[in-house]
């Protein structure tokens, strides 16, 4: 199986799955919205989120009235496509004027973006270093595309990074190109498990070398 898919479970609750594997539904947000309202609780104004998933991300970034602009990358186009046919609730979301949907991989993305152009970066593509549905994910943990991402941060942005455990390895990339760095545990409830994700923050107090 590949791509994306949705399933509906017992429970009433959709699944959203890739490549087979579940990946969020829309029951247990929590995470989701943490990892927005920590964008705008540090000022951000233009922020760039990686992965659209179900759309709580976004959503909840645009209940700020301090947030001018937000750019989504995501890698499914069906996902889109779901949400503009009412498959899954986003229609309005979309058609939010602050909203940009690139449906392409987040590297190139952030890639396209101008440097030290966006306060906040939040990256929900995957699973996190240690639990990747996609293998080449592997590289948006790593040196290369954090010091990419660093570059496109204002001075005092922030990146943030959700992932389904800890990971002191990635906590270590981050420490290489971040003045700041933090790990924050966040409880959640799945399917009558008690159980908890993580959120990974990184900050700097100052520019970096723009791209030659």
């Amino acid at each position: 199986m590949t791509g994306a898919s949705l399933r509906r479970r017992d429970d009433g609750a959709i699944e959203l799955r890739v490549d087979g594997v579940f990946v969020m539904d829309d029951r247990e947000t929590t995470s989701e919205r943490l990892l927005a309202h920590a964008a705008a609780d540090a000022g951000a104004r233009e922020v760039l989120v990686g992965g659209l998933g179900l759309g709580f991300t976004a959503r909840e970034l645009l209940t700020e009235p301090a947030v001018e602009r937000v750019v989504v990358a995501e890698l499914h186009g069906e996902i889109v496509d779901w949400m503009r046919e009412g498959a899954i609730d986003g229609a309005d979301l979309l058609a939010d004027p602050r909203l940009v949907v690139v449906v392409d991989d987040v590297r190139d993305v952030v890639a396209d973006q101008a440097p030290a152009s966006l306060d906040a970066i939040v990256l929900d593509v995957d699973n996190g270093p240690d639990f990747l549905v996609h293998p080449a994910n592997a590289a948006v943990y790593g040196s290369a595309f954090v010091a990419e991402c660093a570059r496109r941060l204002r001075p005092s942005g922030r990146l943030l990074i959700w992932s389904m455990a800890d990971s002191p390895t990635l906590r270590s990339v981050l420490g290489e190109h971040f003045d700041e760095v933090g790990a924050t545990p966040v409880d959640v409830r799945l399917q009558q498990r008690d159980e908890h994700y993580w959120i990974l923050t990184a900050a700097r107090h100052g520019a970096v070398r723009a791209d030659p």
